[in-house]
């Protein structure tokens, strides 16, 4: 980054399409854009952190229809996707994503139909759009003529033998239809009666592209976006088309792209059709601190690299409550050394696994990791559930056991502490007892 957008930096993050609840695979994503923002702002830059919530598209008019029938109009779209904002937002407060206004402006696309129509008009007057008998297109052609980068963000060769010239109106497609897309779409039955009046356009609403493009402009007053964020589907044809729509109307548009790789789980994409689909509600039910726990996950791999998740948390909700308790303990603070080796890992592409390595190695040290954890999010006082009198008695037992030498009847004594579904850890500074955790148990017949 230059030097001016080092000391105020703009940063843009694609939000969620608010027809269902998100998916640990759309969390992590949001997950690193905020370690992204926390690192800017350790290295002292002032963040102006945007995220759209795209309540207006194919999707979410579908569900509200589905629910409301064919009687919907904006009014019910809005209290539809209004449930699952609200329950976007927890989740990103469980992973330790702030979503107060200090940190974070949430834009939300039926908030901005008017500025979404303006930014239509201005393209149609520019040449860039066309009016057809069912919307308003953006002319990839037009575009071509001048700036001639359709496509850059894809690859250089994207364009090769490609023509174009036709239309496409749904919102997703595929690299091999290379066709003018939809900016307004013309009132259709389908979607009841959730449609905006307008003069010029027609009466319809947006189209999904057009809506960030708009986002990324009020958010900042017209002025660059520094670092606009996402996951690597939306290359193409989200992030493709945003460029295309907004150059016309003001450039450099963005500065820099960060993409975000996919999430497996135990080697394969997510769906639903696979049974293994995993909101954040799923853990919540089986682990303690479910969100913390995915977070600490989430950090273990870089954001461009493919994450390969297995559903057993416990391990890692453990790390973490180590890690805290250390930083609760030690009163020094890390030497330069280990803070020189923390921030280089966060500055070599954000390498949050380096980072929690080089956090972790002086755990049991006399320093005080605190500021560390907290620029990784991890940060957080977790408390457990209290121990049962009867699991105390049997840890104090073991321990007596292990004073004298007697490891047999110590390991017999872990055992029965086990089947009544508690771990006890030895440590340094005596035992440690959490609760079993039955996350395994459970992902077994998910």
């Amino acid at each position: 980054m230059q030097a001016a957008q080092r000391q105020n930096g703009n940063l843009y993050t694609c939000g969620p399409t608010v027809y269902d609840e998100a998916h640990i695979g759309n969390l992590r994503s949001y997950i690193f854009a905020d370690i992204l923002r926390r690192t800017l702002e350790y290295n002292g830059c002032k963040v102006r952190w945007a995220m759209n919530i795209t309540d207006v598209d194919d999707k979410t008019i579908k569900r509200t229809v589905d629910e409301f029938g064919s009687r919907a109009t904006p009014k019910e779209l809005r209290a539809y996707t209004g449930r699952f904002i609200a329950k976007f937002k927890n989740d990103l407060r469980e992973v330790n994503v702030p979503t107060d206004p200090k940190h974070i402006t949430f834009i939300r696309v039926s908030d901005k139909i008017n500025a979404i129509r303006g930014f239509i008009k201005k393209l149609i007057k520019l040449g860039y759009a066309y009016k057809s008998t069912d919307g308003v297109y953006f002319s990839i052609q037009n575009y071509q003529k001048k700036f001639g980068d359709y496509g850059a963000l894809v690859g250089k060769d994207f364009l090769r033998g490609k023509k174009t010239g036709a239309r496409v109106r749904v919102d997703d497609y595929e690299k091999e239809n290379l066709s003018d897309f939809a900016l307004w779409k013309g009132r259709d039955r389908s979607d009841g009666k959730i449609f905006w009046r307008d003069a010029e356009l027609g009466d319809g609403r947006p189209g999904w592209h057009i809506e960030c493009s708009v986002m990324n402009y009020e958010a900042f007053g017209g002025e660059p976006t520094d670092i606009h964020t996402g996951g690597v589907d939306l290359i193409f044809p989200h992030h493709t088309n945003e460029i295309a729509q907004s150059q016309p109307i003001y450039k450099p548009f963005v500065r820099y792209w960060v993409h975000g790789e996919h999430l497996l789980v135990n080697g394969r994409k997510m769906a639903k059709r696979e049974n293994n689909f995993y909101a954040l509600d799923h853990f919540r039910r089986i682990t303690p601190h479910a969100g913390l726990a995915f977070r600490y996950v989430a950090l273990q791999t870089n954001y461009g690299t493919q994450m390969n998740f297995s559903a057993d948390m416990g391990n890692d909700l453990r790390a973490i409550s180590r890690l805290n308790a250390a930083a609760s303990e030690n009163k020094t603070l890390a030497s330069k050394r280990v803070e020189s080796a923390f921030r280089a890992a966060l500055y070599n592409n954000l390498n949050t696994a380096k980072a929690l390595s080089v956090v972790s190695k002086v755990r049991d040290s006399r320093m005080n990791i605190g500021p560390l954890l907290d620029l990784l999010g991890l940060k957080k006082a977790i408390k457990s559930p209290p121990i049962p009198a009867k699991i105390r008695e049997l840890v104090r037992k073991r321990e007596r056991s292990r004073k004298n030498k007697q490891f047999t009847q110590a390991d017999l004594l872990r055992k029965e502490i086990e089947g009544l579904g508690y771990i006890v850890e030895d440590t340094p500074k005596g035992p440690r007892t959490h609760p079993k955790n039955h996350a395994a148990k459970e992902k077994r017949h998910a």
